[in-house]
Order: structure tokens, then sequence, then C-alpha cells
């Protein structure tokens, strides 16, 4: 699937941008900005998972802090929980707060999870990536447990215009896809029951949630 790239020179990886924040002390910030779509993405999820009538395994893909790793790990059914991230400062404060936790500093496409999980969460995460649509594919394919789901927030979407300018005033790469674009990634790569909806205000995240085929 073709995707509308923004392309500039001088662009810095997404993941030293993020340390960088890490150290100013603004993840913070994304964790109570991101709460309330988080919190509707969880929601769903912890639904879908509680009907497998059994305890559940979950990961949050872009981790940062770890804050959400904390939320699934502390849900009575959850019998791990385990983030991974590509900004070093992130991980490391994630370990600082959570000693106890299992944080992965890794990047993406090229990281696998050593075992499969119920649930996949993740916040504004996959734009960064040149081939969303194969990550979605390795998702479906290599991380989820049959029936297992996973929930992805996107805040940068072609319908979201504000968020258009954002690859140059952050100075790293978006893919820029448009909802329909969303839909056809999670169709190609095989999602079944794909539900999609906008999170926390207008135009609010994009949220899709698909589940692994049994």
């Amino acid at each position: 699937m073709q995707s509308e790239a923004t392309r500039m020179t001088d662009v810095r990886p997404a993941v030293d941008v993020f340390s960088d924040w890490a150290i100013e002390g603004r993840d913070e910030g994304m964790e109570r900005g991101h709460a309330p779509a988080v919190g509707e993405m969880l929601a769903f999820g912890l639904t879908r998972t509680a009907e497998l009538g059994r305890s559940f395994r979950a990961i949050d893909v872009g981790c940062g802090n770890g804050w959400v790793v904390r939320q699934l790990a502390a849900m009575p059914f959850c019998s791990h929980a385990e983030g991974v991230d590509g900004a070093p400062a992130m991980i490391e404060k994630a370990k600082r707060i959570d000693p106890e936790g299992h944080y992965h500093h890794a990047m993406l496409p090229d990281w696998a999870p050593e075992g499969r999980f119920d649930l996949l969460v993740s916040m504004e995460v996959l734009y960064y990536l040149h081939d969303p649509a194969a990550m979605l594919a390795t998702f479906r394919e290599s991380w989820l447990q049959p029936g297992g789901w996973a929930v992805v927030g996107v805040d940068h979407y072609a319908e979201h215009e504000d968020s258009l300018d954002w690859p140059e005033k952050v100075g790293v790469h978006m893919t820029t896809l448009s909802e329909a674009q969303w839909l056809e990634a999670w169709a190609a790569a095989g999602f079944e029951d794909v539900e999609t909806w906008r999170a926390a205000g207008d135009p609010g995240t994009l949220v899709i949630a698909g589940r692994c085929p049994s």
C-alpha cells in the first residue's frame, strides 16, 4: 500500500527526540495528554480480554515511561505485562519507577518479543515507521495469540488537519495515512472484527482495534 510519507532533509530519529523529552521530564505531560484516549483504548481491550474467561498477557508498544504497562500489570486477571520502546531514556525511567517491571529498549520493526499476547496496545507509535502496514501484519502473524486483540491509537492522520505539520515542527518522519488507508492496512494484515472510533475529543485520537483470527 502506498502511503503519503512526508519527505524532509534534516530528519532526526523519533526515538532520539523522545529520549530527550524523557530527560526533560516531558514524558509526564505526554502521559497526561494521552490518558483520556488510552483510557478508552484500555477499557475496550480489557472488555475483550475478559471474554477469554482466563488470565491474559499484554504488551504496550511504545511504552514510554511504562505508565500503561503498570496499569495493565495491576489488573486482576493480567498474568504478565511488558513494554517496548526505542527511546533509551524512556526505558531507563520506566525501570527506575518500576524495577520489577518488564521493559525492553528495542527498535521496531527489528525486535520481536519472546512470547505472544492476548492484548497489544499502542499509542502514538505506528506512524513513525516507514511501513506501518507491515508492522500490523507482524503483530497479527507473530505477536498475538489466536483470538488476541490489538488496539492502536494515532493522533497524526490525514483527517486531523492540525497534525499535518507535525513532521516539520518536530523534525521527524511521520507516515501520513487517512482513516480509510489505516483500515485498508488492518484488513490487509489479516485482522478480523475491526472497529474504529475517535477517542477523547474532536477530531480526537483515531483508534483502531482488531482481532487476530482464532
